[in-house]
């Protein structure tokens, strides 16, 4: 037997309290539950239906309690009233007020510090537990998991953000972790700050970046200023926190905003003495089956085909550029020591083939850009302009075949904006509607390309030029130098403690 006070002492879930009641009365001896304040003992033939009633009063009880609180609770952050946890490198003084505590302090910063120089949350977690320094719990061991709680816990920075998780369910009391959800309330400079915002924020974007592999110091966003591809924005493939806007705003620095562009579209008309070839088209390369110069972009990795790897020689790493207002996309040759590079191909057998390219961190942006359905792969034919090391690979992004899942596509009916002309079990491929009546471009408006126009200048071709920021960062945290310096007092500090206690 289980003697319990009451119902809601017992479970405050009716689905719960029955099912366990049902579980205990099946064991071998059957196991009972007496609840004092009902009277009611779940042995007895006739207490289910009781036992059903209450648990649904106390399951009504609890729905209650929680829309209080949550609603108090909601009034208290409006208010600016915060909840003030325990936290490491700070104590709270009568007033429940954040103050600093100094020794827990160059704990707080040595962490700070040594993420913003490289090292990872597990290898400051072993150098911390290596000195002897305790946690707020006074647990001398320390692990990867409470140092990136630290790290991205904003309060270190004097500000506080209340309701970072919520809980959706009263029945289950699990957490999840707030997207805009329910109402987060940001309070700026509530207490004194252990380490500034500019290296918070710093570390936040690192942090964020960590899983694509990026190990650089808040990259920035670079835009090619002069020669052939002047206003394309180079692309990192290991940073993740550049968004659509900011392309735009680098491409546009140096002069190449949209009203620009088409401006400088304007008809050509053959000179005196050449074929006149109004009305003529340049038939798409897509339409002959032959090998073809093509990459194809799906929502996490781009690929290359052997064609287009075999335009550059022995070639394994390449460097991409988009230009935002334009929709082209540009392939120059680069080497692992470039901080963009992506390698494209590798050595089978002494022959270059094709290699996937991740595009986790930056494809999502890319496919915000041009307006891609991320369900879906593009695929686009490009072209090479220059040779040798000033050649480059020119893809124009908007006039792409599209693979969509056959499962996708009704039987009846075509998928709005593209056609179906074939397919496979798992994709149908399909071309723009704009293509249903016309074989390609006009001819003079694919002549005049910008970039073909420019092969002709040998001064601006230029395909090299390097990319450069567009603009000055927006932080400003703690250098190099000065970090590192910190980093080798707070150690010979906490060096000095252990020996002393040893």
């Amino acid at each position: 037997m289980i003697v319990t006070k009451s119902v809601s002492r017992f479970a405050r879930n009716i689905v719960d309290c029955i099912k366990i009641e049902r579980d205990l009365k099946k064991m071998n001896p059957a196991v009972g539950v007496f609840f004092e304040t009902e009277n009611i003992f779940t042995l007895d033939e006739d207490c289910e239906v009781m036992l059903s009633i209450m648990a649904m009063m106390a399951q009504e009880e609890s729905h209650t309690k929680s829309e209080i609180m949550n609603a108090s609770i909601e009034m208290r952050f409006r208010r600016g009233i915060f909840l003030t946890p325990s936290l490491l490198g700070y104590d709270q003084d009568e007033n429940c007020d954040l103050v600093i505590n100094e020794d827990e302090a160059k704990i707080v910063r040595l962490i700070f510090y040594m993420y913003l120089d490289g090292y990872t949350c597990q290898e400051i977690a072993d150098t911390i537990t290596e000195f002897g320094q305790s946690t707020k719990r006074g647990n001398t061991v320390w692990s990867p998991g409470s140092i990136l709680q630290i790290l991205q816990n904003e309060r270190h920075c004097g500000d506080i953000l209340a309701r970072k998780t919520w809980t959706p369910s009263y029945l289950d009391h699990k957490s999840r972790k707030n997207n805009k959800d329910r109402n987060q309330y940001r309070k700026r400079n509530d207490h004194d700050a252990i380490i500034s915002r500019d290296d918070f924020i710093a570390v936040q974007r690192l942090i964020s970046n960590a899983k694509y592999g990026n190990k650089g110091f808040l990259p920035e966003l670079r835009v090619v200023q002069e020669g052939v591809l002047k206003g394309y924005v180079t692309i990192n493939p290991r940073w993740a926190g550049f968004k659509m806007e900011d392309y735009y705003e680098a491409c546009d620095s140096v002069g190449t905003t949209e009203s620009q562009i088409s401006t400088q579209s304007s008809d050509v008309e053959a000179q005196s003495g050449d074929f006149d070839l109004r009305g003529y088209e340049i038939a798409r390369a897509q339409f002959f089956d032959t090998p073809k110069l093509t990459v194809t972009f799906s929502a996490h990795e781009i690929k290359f085909s052997s064609v287009a790897i075999h335009k550059f020689t022995d070639c394994q790493y390449i460097e991409l550029l988009l230009h935002p207002r334009k929709r082209v996309f540009a392939v120059r040759q680069t080497n692992a020591d470039n901080r963009n590079h992506m390698q494209w191909a590798r050595v089978h057998n002494g022959v270059l083939i094709p290699r996937e390219i991740s595009g986790a961190a930056f494809l999502p942006t890319l496919y915000k850009l041009l307006g891609w359905d991320e369900n879906r792969k593009y695929r686009m034919v490009g072209r090479l302009c220059g040779k040798d090391t000033g050649a480059i690979l020119l893809f124009d992004l908007g006039d792409v075949e599209t693979l969509i899942p056959s499962d996708a596509v009704a039987a009846d009916n075509t998928d709005s904006g593209m056609t179906p002309v074939m397919g496979s079990p798992k994709e149908v491929l399909a071309y723009p509607e704009t293509w249903a009546d016309t074989f390609g471009n006009n001819y003079y408006v694919q002549a005049q390309a910008d970039e073909f126009a420019r092969l002709a200048d040998g001064e601006s071709w230029n395909p090299n030029a390097e990319g450069k920021p567009y603009k000055e960062s927006d932080l400003n945290p703690t250098g190099t130098e000065e970090r590192r310096g910190n980093i080798a007092s707070l150690l010979n500090h906490m060096k000095r403690e252990a020996d002393h206690g040893s």
